[in-house]
């Protein structure tokens, strides 16, 4: 409450304004608009709002309401006022309730309402106002407190309209008995459902919007509700509940708010958010509240996960040492991915990130991972060239696309990747290895950003709330490698966050890279210069390390690192030397081999035989010498060789993942029989 609404309550206590001459300064507040506006209007002299007030208002307020105009509070008025009547019905023992009808009650069973209220809430007294409603059919709606008892006959409908049809589903869709026998199942619920008509409502915690507006609701009432808990306004949308207030609620709307308005219904559902998951996803492109959005028929549930869940915690976990391959060659000698860590890409737009991401999910094809991509805030073309890009190589077959795109409001953009993150889970509680791919957090940032702003809350640095670490920590934090007690899956989390002038320092990116294991760091100059994937060796890494490495892969990448580092520094020290000793040529020109054999085309993930195989060559000298022109035609035409003259390699490097003396023997053999 702010404090010149406590000290405004305090003066109307000290004065002992009446209820009645409340209700009628409230009345003619909100019913007589010119009123407010005209004593609100600074080019009215105060004599003339003098006059105005002590013709209208009741002679026991006339002083304080001139009070309020003198210090630009009166368009609080009427709010205001609303406070200090409930606060004088609690001190009188009262409560007030509303009751909608179709049929008036009789005078006996309004006594009995009377007396009903007064006990459940145990208050001296009960101001009931009538109101006829023909729009709920028949029966009645008592709202009384935060608690709505429905027995209308609209919901009683409503009921067994959704009863029926589960029911019909279940014995027509899914059934396997006979059809007479569905007949006769179907006609039992149906007059069971009729029979049970008249007691089928009950009662449900409620509220009302009092302020609505850009997706946001201010609800009042439903004292008991939880945060992040789905309510349902009277129009079916359905909403989020993100503040909790001292009178009131900040609930987000999942969907249009046409249909609703200041004074609408809102009733609890009880239910934390969450969507449906089943097998049925794996293949489709599904909204942020996992209905399906491309065309392909509904998808059956079998069972509902909250999209906010607590993490695995430690003894649920074990360490991450299985490898995730990307396929691309960069990143899996240097900086490796294991099943069950969280890899930030990051770098400016349009410097591959999401290339890197759709690469490492058309790798994982034969590995037994499935893969979810979660779309925040792209555009709807760019989404349908990832599916179409995915299709095209096969790997939708085990993936879900979560779309969230540019276009819809800013709750489907905060709430997509927990529902991604919810789906991923589901399939990780199977025991499965689960890779689920952000793109990207900084549009979630924004767009919660922007939702928190219409919510009210404090900003912070750089606009965004206090609380955009939590955000996405309690998001990241989920992602694990769970023992064989817990199922012995993983989820792999690879988050994209796009950055301006490759400025990580900025509040967004330096959060998200402290919650990660480790950074993959993209840079437009190399990007502009030829080098892609544009990784910057130097600013990337990942905390896992070697651990998420095979055995083959460390032996063959060797010094790759450093060598790379080395080579970076001496070609910045000897740009303008004219001059060069044998040694010092001999490390440039290995550096621009290996920078060039880094070079990887977009789709194009090389497997786990082939990057030791080329790894192997590169650190032995087997492609000294040859132009940087002709390297990757030379590489192409050795792998060629290789899969032709050295199955036997590659199906002992696929099965052990490890460089034994003998095997690299073979591998010298068939290299130096290549280069004859």
């Amino acid at each position: 409450m702010k404090d010149y609404t406590k000290e405004y309550l305090n003066e109307l206590l000290r004065l002992d304004i009446s209820q009645e001459d409340c209700e009628k300064t409230k009345k003619i507040l909100t019913e007589v608009g010119d009123v407010a506006d005209t004593l609100s209007n600074p080019l009215v002299t105060h004599e003339e709002k003098r006059n105005i007030i002590n013709k209208l208002f009741p002679e026991s307020i006339q002083k304080f309401m001139m009070n309020a105009v003198r210090e630009g509070q009166i368009g609080n008025m009427a709010e205001l006022l609303e406070d200090y009547n409930d606060i004088l019905i609690e001190k009188q023992g009262s409560i007030k309730a509303l009751v909608r009808y179709v049929t008036p009650l009789t005078e006996s069973q309004q006594a009995d309402l009377k007396k009903f209220i007064m006990e459940k809430f145990v208050k001296e007294d009960v101001d009931i106002e009538y109101r006829k409603d023909p729009d709920i059919i028949g029966g009645f709606i008592l709202t009384a407190g935060d608690v709505e008892y429905d027995k209308s006959y609209r919901t009683s409908l409503r009921q067994m309209k959704e009863t029926l049809q589960t029911k019909a589903a279940e014995y027509v869709d899914g059934g396997n008995a006979p059809k007479d026998r569905k007949n006769s199942d179907i006609i039992s619920v149906l007059k069971t459902e009729v029979k049970d008509f008249e007691v089928k409502s009950g009662a449900t915690a409620t509220g009302f919007i009092t302020r609505l507006g850009d997706g946001i609701a201010s609800v009042h009432g439903m004292n008991s509700v939880m945060y992040g808990e789905l309510v349902e306004f009277e129009n079916g949308v359905r909403g989020i509940v993100q503040n909790l207030e001292e009178k009131s609620v900040g609930v987000v709307l999942l969907g249009d708010d046409h249909g609703l308005t200041e004074g609408s219904s809102v009733v609890r559902t009880g239910k934390r958010a969450g969507v449906g998951v089943s097998d049925e996803l794996l293949g489709r492109v599904v909204d942020a509240l996992g209905a399906p959005i491309d065309g392909l028929g509904d998808i059956k549930a079998d069972d509902y996960f909250p999209i906010e869940r607590e993490a695995p915690g430690v003894i649920e976990r074990k360490s991450v040492n299985v490898p995730l391959q990307t396929g691309i060659l960069a990143i899996d000698s240097m900086f490796p991915i294991g099943r069950g860590q969280r890899e930030l890409i990051i770098g400016d737009r349009q410097t591959g990130k999401t290339s890197i991401a759709v690469d490492t999910m058309i790798n994982q094809k034969g590995q037994d991972v499935i893969c979810i991509y979660v779309a925040i805030g792209q555009k709807s073309s760019t989404v349908a060239q990832v599916v179409g890009t995915l299709k095209k190589y096969g790997a939708m077959d085990y993936s879900v696309v979560v779309c969230a795109s540019a276009s819809d409001p800013a709750p489907f953009q905060y709430i997509a990747p927990y529902s991604g993150t919810a789906m991923a889970e589901y399939f990780m509680s199977k025991g499965k290895d689960v890779l689920i791919i952000y793109d990207d957090l900084s549009k979630h940032a924004v767009a919660y950003r922007a939702m928190s702003l219409l919510l009210h809350r404090p900003p912070g640095r750089e606009a965004y709330p206090g609380d955009v670490f939590y955000l996405h920590s309690r998001l990241l934090e989920r992602s694990s490698r769970l023992d064989d007690e817990h199922g012995g899956g993983s989820l792999t989390a690879l988050p994209i966050i796009e950055t301006l002038a490759g400025d990580i320092s900025a509040y967004i990116p330096t959060n998200v890279i402290s919650i990660t294991d480790g950074q993959i760091f993209l840079e437009s100059e190399l990007f502009n210069s030829g080098l892609r994937p544009a990784v910057n060796y130097g600013l990337s890494v990942s905390r896992v390390g070697g651990a998420a490495q095979t055995k083959a892969m460390k032996k063959a990448a060797g010094n790759l690192r450093i060598d790379l580092a080395q080579f970076k520094e001496m070609e910045i020290f000897t740009q303008f030397s004219s001059e060069l000793d044998q040694a010092t040529t001999d490390l440039l020109d290995h550096g621009r081999m290996l920078t060039e054999l880094l070079k990887q085309p977009l789709y194009n993930p090389l497997p786990h035989y082939e990057q030791v195989i080329l790894l192997y060559a590169a650190q032995h000298g087997f492609f000294k010498g040859i132009p940087l022109k002709e390297l990757r035609e030379h590489r192409n035409e050795l792998m060629t060789y290789i899969r032709s003259y050295g199955q036997d390699i590659i199906s002992e490097l696929e099965e052990n993942k490890v460089l034994t003396d003998d095997l690299m023997e073979r591998i010298e053999r068939i290299l130096t029989a290549f280069e004859e």
